[in-house]
């Protein structure tokens, strides 16, 4: 199998968990350059899958609310906002 296809397989958590790991050894600055880059790669692209797998829920959610009458999404930002009554 692939590192393409690997990174695909992987669950949302498990991607960022992996992310996480990746951008800690990067931090550390111990890697030789060639891992380094390497690693740069896998993250890159675990980041990519983490954002796709990340709109897919939200298409999702999205049209579960709309299946249930409600039109829009709000932002989660909106939603923690405290309102001036």
């Amino acid at each position: 199998m692939s590192t393409k296809e690997n990174t695909e397989a992987l669950g949302f958590e498990q991607a960022m968990e992996e992310l996480e790991q990746i951008v800690s050894a990067l931090e550390e600055g111990e890697l030789p350059l060639e891992e380094s880059l390497k690693q740069f790669e896998r993250a890159v692209h675990l980041s990519r899958v983490s954002q796709q797998k990340l709109q897919q829920a939200e298409q999702k959610v999205q049209v579960l609310l709309q299946q249930n009458g409600t039109e829009s999404l709000e932002s989660f930002a909106d939603l923690n906002t405290p309102t001036s009554e």
